[in-house]
């Protein structure tokens, strides 16, 4: 498990733990009605950690396909194969592309909708200069 995973699941636990500490704390008449606000808000929060991941992954699908189609547009008739970086450090909507006839390249796109996608990384072989690479792009993200 990735560290940010298991800061965030022990942050999460701590304060559901103080929470139902709290909720046992609270005069009898009112405890029933505490702890089933902590149980609730203990769903809520195992119900966000569990189903995150499989969000992302779809975000992820959505936006590696708006990114092949804008390739296609831009650059028809060429391979390319589009990837991301894993890990909870990376954004997981930066994604990597690597054209067939330009080896050796890695562009790294950001794509935030259909519309609005743009080349904001590339990284050349060693003793290349970016502007030397066939799909270097010279825009800024807004």
């Amino acid at each position: 498990m990735h560290p940010i995973t298991v800061l965030e699941t022990t942050t999460c636990a701590a304060f559901i733990m103080i929470l139902f500490a709290i909720a046992f704390l609270v005069p009898k008449k009112n405890r029933k009605l505490g702890f089933i606000t902590v149980s609730s808000i203990t769903i809520i929060v195992l119900s966000f950690l569990l189903i995150r991941p499989f969000w992302i992954d779809y975000q992820v699908s959505i936006k590696t396909e708006q990114l092949d189609h804008f390739l296609k547009k831009k650059y028809p008739n060429q391979e390319w194969e589009i990837g991301h970086q894993t890990g909870r450090q990376y954004n997981p909507y930066h994604l990597r592309v690597q054209f067939e006839n330009e080896k050796g390249w890695t562009y790294t796109y950001s794509v935030v909708d259909e519309t609005n996608i743009c080349q904001n990384t590339w990284t050349p072989p060693e003793g290349s200069l970016p502007k030397e690479g066939e799909h270097f792009e010279l825009n800024q993200c807004e």
